[in-house]
C-alpha cells in the first residue's frame, strides 16, 4: 500500500509540474529602471533606501529615509510596490530583500547594491518571485555565480536574467505566495511581541535597580542612582573570578582529554545559546581549574560597546563543560548574593554604565580585564529582595523564551514549506486560501 501511495504522489507531482512553465527570471521579471528625462535634482526630497534598512528573510521593506534630490548622485530607481533584492555578498546569501509597500511617494531611490524588480502582468506574481529568491537552495546556487574581489562579490544582472525558473499558473503562484505570506506575518507578530517584552524587561530592570521593590528613596552613585538601603561591595569581595582556557596549546596525547567548552558565541546578552557546542583539548589535571559550576555567571570580556558585560547564569546544562579564555566565570558567595540577581544587575543600565566607563576601547569595540571585573561595585539588597526582584524579571524572561521558541518554530515551518512549494513537493491547488492581498 505504501509503494502504491508513493507512486500516486509522484504521478500527481508529475502531472502538476507539466502545467508549470519553464522560463527564465529575465522573461518572468520586469527589472525597474529610471524613466528617461527624470531629473532627481528637481525634487526637494526623495525617499532613499540604503542596504541597512532592508530586512533579512522577510516580506516587506518598511523603512526609508529622506534625501534631497540634488544630493543623490547614484542609486537605483524603484517604484512603490517593487521588490528590492541585494546583489552583494553576504547580503544576498543572508536573504536581504523585500517589497516596498509603505512609501509616501510613487517612487524612490535605493542603494546601487539593490536590484528593483516586479512580476510581469499576467505571467508572474512578485510575491512568488520574491519567495523564489528566498529559497535556500536557489540562493546558494545563484551565490556561486558571484563575481568580483573577495568580500565585495556581486551577482551580475546577466546571471539573474538567464536564471531558470519554473512558473506555476498565475492563480497557483498567488496561492503559494498567500501560504508563505501568512507564515511570514505570524513570524512578524512574534517579533513584535518579543520586542515589546524586551522593552518591558529593560524598563522593569531600570525601575527595580533604581527604586527597589518598595519604591525607596535613592542615593547617587557614579553609575546611577540605587535604593538608599542597598550597600555596595566590590565584586572581588563577594565573588571569585575564574579565567578560561586558551585554544591552540600543545598537549601531549597521554595527558590530554577533550571536553565541551563554552565559547563567546554561546554567550548572549541575557541568555545562553547552546545549540552548537564545540570541544577543546586540555590536560586532565586542568579539568577542575577550568570547569564551570552550576550558578556561575559567564560574561564575555569584550565586544560591541552595547554588549559589554554580556552573559547570564550557567545552570549545568552541559556536563563537564569548561570555558574559553575570552569568557569569565564569576562565582558568587551564594550566602550573600544570588547568581541570577548578579546576572540581572550586570545587564542593567547601572552595570553597563560601569563596564563602558572602565573598558579599554578601540574603534567600535571595548573589552574589560579581570581587575576591572573584580572592581565592579555590586549594589546588594537583602536576600529576600534579591529573590523577589529576580522573580519579577524571570517572569518576563519566561515570556521571551516562549515567544522566541515560537518564532523559531515558525521560521522552521517557513523554510520547509518554502522549499516544498517551490519544488512542487506539495501543492496548494485544492486549498481554500484567500489571495486578496497577494497582488499580480
Amino acid at each position: 500500500m505504501k509503494v502504491n501511495r508513493e507512486r500516486h504522489e509522484r504521478h500527481e507531482r508529475h502531472e502538476m509540474n507539466k502545467a508549470w512553465t519553464e522560463t527564465t527570471i529575465g522573461e518572468a521579471t520586469a527589472f525597474t529602471s529610471k524613466p528617461r528625462g527624470l531629473d532627481l535634482s528637481a525634487f526637494e526630497r526623495v525617499p532613499f533606501v540604503p542596504m541597512e534598512l532592508i530586512p533579512q528573510s522577510n516580506t516587506y521593506v518598511h523603512d526609508w529615509m529622506w534625501k534631497p534630490g540634488k544630493d543623490i548622485r547614484s542609486g537605483n530607481y524603484f517604484e512603490k510596490g517593487d521588490c528590492l533584492i541585494a546583489k552583494i555578498t553576504p547580503c544576498f546569501e543572508n536573504g536581504k530583500q523585500g517589497i516596498v509597500r509603505d512609501l509616501p511617494t510613487d517612487f524612490g531611490v535605493a542603494s546601487t547594491e539593490l536590484i528593483p524588480f516586479r512580476g510581469r502582468k499576467g505571467l508572474s506574481n512578485k510575491f512568488f518571485l520574491l519567495y523564489f529568491f528566498l529559497e535556500a537552495t536557489t540562493r546558494s546556487q545563484i551565490a556561486q555565480k558571484m563575481e568580483g574581489a573577495t568580500g565585495r562579490q556581486r551577482i551580475p544582472i546577466s546571471v539573474l536574467k538567464d536564471w531558470p525558473v519554473s512558473l506555476p499558473p498565475l492563480p497557483e503562484q498567488k496561492k503559494i505566495a498567500a501560504v508563505l505570506l501568512k507564515i511570514q506575518r505570524a513570524i512578524e507578530t512574534q517579533e513584535k511581541i518579543i520586542q515589546s517584552l524586551r522593552d518591558l524587561k529593560k524598563s522593569t530592570m531600570q525601575r527595580l535597580f533604581t527604586y527597589g521593590l518598595h519604591g525607596e528613596k535613592t542615593k547617587r552613585t557614579e553609575f546611577g542612582p540605587i535604593p538608599e538601603s542597598w550597600h555596595i561591595e566590590p565584586l572581588g569581595q563577594c565573588c571569585t573570578v575564574q579565567t578560561g582556557i586558551a585554544k591552540g596549546r600543545k598537549i601531549a596525547d597521554h595527558e590530554a582529554i577533550e571536553l565541551p567548552y563554552l565559547r563567546v558565541a554561546n554567550v548572549q546578552d541575557g541568555h545562553l545559546n547552546l545549540a552548537e557546542m564545540k570541544t577543546i583539548r586540555l590536560r586532565a589535571l586542568e579539568k577542575e581549574r577550568y570547569s564551570l559550576q552550576d550558578g556561575d555567571i559567564v560574561l564575555t570580556e569584550g565586544g560591541d560597546f552595547d554588549k559589554l558585560g554580556r552573559g547570564f547564569v550557567w545552570e549545568g546544562q552541559v556536563p563537564d563543560c569548561v570555558h574559553q579564555n575570552h569568557v569569565f566565570a564569576v562565582r558568587p558567595d551564594k550566602s550573600r548574593l544570588l547568581p541570577h540577581y548578579l546576572a540581572y544587575l550586570v545587564q542593567s543600565l547601572y552595570g553597563k554604565t560601569y563596564f563602558l566607563k572602565v573598558a579599554h576601547k578601540t574603534t567600535n569595540l571595548a573589552c574589560i580585564n579581570t581587575t576591572k571585573l573584580k572592581g565592579f561595585p555590586v549594589a546588594i539588597p537583602d536576600r529576600r529582595e534579591q529573590k523577589d526582584l529576580v522573580h519579577c524579571i524571570r517572569t518576563i524572561d519566561a515570556g521571551l523564551g516562549f515567544h522566541e521558541s515560537k518564532k523559531s518554530d515558525l521560521q522552521g515551518l517557513f523554510k520547509t514549506t518554502l522549499n516544498k512549494l517551490m519544488t512542487g513537493d506539495i501543492r496548494v491547488g485544492d486549498l481554500d486560501i484567500d489571495v486578496g492581498e497577494v497582488e499580480t
